[in-house]
């Protein structure tokens, strides 16, 4: 069957979701400059180069995407208005009309031809960019000036998902341009809802208003964003008033900037963190008896990994050291994302139950193990293998972390030196993380990027592949949980807590809605009046 999603006219700003709304519809009156501190790095122009939330984040001001993913995930048209599959291996997409370029050109369906033709067969950037969004297309047909056919190489139900991830750049007779020529300024050039006015790499991004836009006059005159790496300092700037908004801010942080009267917006990332377990060696090094000397791979046995799992305190983690700007987590995703489960739960830790679940696999006494993390790079990383250490403690099993930092940590990971570790899986849909982390690694099916610990279950991995069949709607997802409950009784992995991503603005800004992705975006916040 095919599926259809169309707009309808009374939702005509649907495809930039509901958070952007208010930050599009400006009066004279109420517009304003808005000026945000990020995290961010901006290191290109280039919206094709880098698969990394700089650029979807900062660039999407200024370039837009056939398809959005709104915050809770689901696709909402944008530059296309609406698409349906014809077949197994053929997609038609409705473009928008009475929509332009910067510099006044008509966008068309040659101008999406022109995108996935430049990322597939002229950009090669060192890290692959966006290449794995298309990489199941094999032609694009400009049907119609508001008609586009892509043609795949097997079915690909999730097509819409994979183009909401690609910037739609300008058609040119005379070739296309290189991520240098990007870089210098002169043509960064979308059909956004700003317009680039200048930029000083990995410092400043300037944006002004494009009064033309499609969707309606955006709320701010122009925009400035300030690369400030340093939490401290982003947090200083918001407090003096230096910038209207802040992302990325700590959790520790937040109470005094309500005290000094700064607004706190948050939500759970489209991410977990997570423990892994090496359960493809028969025997690992950093585990021993607890006399020092070495055992066979104890999570081999889904007894152990239960044990450890029912002993880990999930609530605490999310309370005491992420200070309530966190969820516990059951699977990949939080509740409530495409594709997650209503039906897992994190519960109270059982630790009489942990200690019998070791007896029974042997471990009466317990046994020493090393856990690796990165220092750091998450929030709450190496305070929670603390945490998790206490847990442990009591049900025998003594943990020595290993934190290190993050190339440090990266390193040895992938030389198999940990035998558990602290991870982590972001993505635009939950079986991108249930692909790379749970999945077998198949090089067929490009599963198991993530799997370092060599974990298999091949009546999960078909499950997996049929759900992913089935085109993106309740059906599919519907599939997708089944899945992963079935493969979460088997407690592959122990998945902690799904960080918050927590943002604070000042008075000039009357709302700011943050997106489970992460991004920063002046779209999201809608200025007060003056």
């Amino acid at each position: 069957m095919a599926f259809m999603h169309a707009l309808r006219p009374t939702l005509v700003f649907a495809g930039l979701g509901i958070s952007v709304l208010g930050g599009l519809l400006a009066t004279e009156a109420s517009a304003q400059a808005l000026k945000v501190a990020t995290a961010y790095k901006l290191m290109t122009l280039d919206p094709h180069y880098a698969d990394l939330n700089e650029n979807t984040s900062l660039l999407s001001h200024i370039f837009e995407r056939l398809v959005y993913q709104d915050e809770k995930m689901e696709p909402k048209p944008g530059l296309a208005v609406s698409w349906k599959q014809l077949s197994d291996t053929r997609w038609e997409f409705k473009l928008r009309e009475n929509v332009r370029f910067h510099d006044g050109s008509k966008f068309t369906a040659q101008d999406v031809v022109a995108t996935v033709e430049r990322i597939q067969h002229f950009l090669k950037p060192p890290s692959g960019g966006l290449a794995a969004y298309t990489q199941a297309i094999t032609k694009v047909t400009a049907a119609d000036p508001h008609t586009v056919v892509f043609e795949t190489n097997g079915p690909s139900p999730t097509l819409p998902l994979s183009l909401a991830s690609v910037f739609i750049v300008r058609h040119q007779a005379n070739g296309f341009k290189t991520t240098d020529e990007m870089n210098t300024g002169s043509s960064v050039v979308g059909t956004g809802p700003y317009k680039f006015e200048g930029w000083q790499s990995g410092e400043t991004l300037k944006l002004v208003r494009n009064d033309d836009y499609w969707a309606g006059k955006p709320g701010w005159s122009d925009v400035t964003f300030r690369i400030i790496e340093s939490p401290a300092a982003r947090v200083a700037a918001l407090t003096t008033g230096e910038v209207d908004l802040a992302d990325f801010v700590p959790a520790r942080d937040v109470e005094t900037l309500k005290q000094r009267g700064v607004e706190i917006e948050s939500t759970s990332a489209a991410r977990s963190n997570f423990l892994q377990f090496d359960v493809g060696r028969e025997q690992l090094s950093g585990v021993a008896d607890k006399s020092g000397n070495a055992i066979a791979n104890p999570f081999r046995d889904v007894r152990v990994r239960k044990a450890l799992a029912i002993a880990t305190d999930r609530n605490f983690l999310t309370e005491k050291i992420l200070l309530g700007y966190g969820s516990p987590a059951s699977q990949l995703f939080p509740k409530g994302m495409p594709g997650t489960s209503g039906q897992l739960t994190v519960e109270q830790p059982d630790f009489e139950g942990a200690k019998e679940l070791l007896a029974q696999a042997g471990f009466k006494d317990g046994f020493d193990v090393v856990v690796g993390g990165p220092g750091g790079r998450y929030p709450g990383d190496s305070d929670s293998l603390q945490a998790v250490a206490q847990n442990w403690a009591r049900i025998g099993v003594r943990v020595q972390p290993a934190v290190a930092p993050y190339t440090v940590y990266a390193n040895k990971l992938d030389q198999g030196e940990y035998p558990v570790w602290y991870a982590g899986c972001s993505g635009n849909t939950v079986t991108i993380c249930l692909d790379a982390v749970l999945a077998s690694k198949n090089d067929n099916r490009k599963t198991g990027s993530l799997n370092y610990g060599d974990y298999r279950n091949a009546p999960f991995d078909d499950m997996l592949a049929k759900a992913e069949t089935i085109e993106v709607g309740p059906k599919r997802d519907e599939a997708v949980a089944s899945a992963t409950e079935f493969v979460m009784a088997d407690y592959p992995i122990i998945p902690l807590y799904h960080f918050h991503h927590i943002a604070g603005h000042g008075q000039r800004v009357a709302t700011y809605t943050v997106h489970p992705r992460g991004w920063t975006t002046a779209m999201q916040a809608t200025p007060a009046e003056e």
